[in-house]
């Protein structure tokens, strides 16, 4: 999942991104609401996280055009303002969720897979497609109920599918989900990782695979007996 995170404080902004990494989340980090604003017009994010207090524009005024851009992406709320009339402020200014800091990492991250679990966005915390299951909040994958390892941008990929089983999945999707605006990007880094994925899935004889359809995408299927 590719999470948007709208943070001044350096310091913070960098123990959430390595955080939420080691947790299975992939974040885009910005100090300024204009940097934040700028990358959510080019990428499709999965959840945003929203600090209140921006240097450039109030945080409330940020989450009004957040709304006004996407009135379904997940907010969270992550500020020191703790008083009953902000938490009241942001969520009726369309803001999903309020964590007040400091918090836990584990916390954040298990507020953000609540909402991504929540009606309208990607639901479910256990995936199952054939024999081959994967439990999102843990990023356990096991294949006929035997543990398999895969390497964590493996599994994010692979949860992407899974969740969009049978569903063609823009090449551009997985791309903008699994490296957002990271530099170190080759122009065929997608095709190696599915290449890999798709290997495992073999090799721990998953009754499903990964069917690329050139110029367009990928597309999760399980295998018809």
């Amino acid at each position: 999942m590719r999470i948007l995170l709208i943070e001044d404080h350096s310091r913070l902004s960098d123990a959430i991104v390595k955080g939420l990494a080691s947790l299975g989340f992939g974040v885009d980090a910005f100090q300024t609401a204009g940097d934040g604003l700028n990358a959510l017009k080019g990428i499709g994010y999965d959840a945003i996280i929203l600090d209140l207090g921006l240097p450039d524009r109030d945080g409330f005024d940020v989450l009004s055009d957040i709304r006004q851009h996407d009135r379904s992406v997940p907010i969270l709320i992550l500020t020191a303002r703790d008083s009953i009339d902000a938490r009241v402020t942001g969520l009726d200014a369309g803001a999903d969720d309020y964590l007040v800091k400091p918090f836990a990492m584990k916390e954040l991250a298990a507020r953000l897979r609540a909402l991504l679990r929540r009606p309208g966005q990607a639901l479910g915390d256990v995936l199952t497609v054939g024999n081959l299951q994967l439990k999102t909040s843990s990023r356990h994958v096991t294949v006929c109920q035997k543990t398999v390892r895969f390497p964590m941008r493996e599994i994010q990929a692979l949860e992407i599918l899974m969740r969009r089983e049978g569903q063609i999945v823009a090449k551009s999707t997985l791309e903008d989900s699994l490296y957002g605006l990271a530099k170190n990007v080759t122009p065929n880094s997608i095709e190696v990782l599915i290449s890999r994925l798709r290997r495992r899935l073999v090799s721990a004889r998953a009754e499903c695979s990964i069917h690329t359809l050139y110029g367009i995408g990928y597309l999760l299927k399980e295998h018809t007996r």
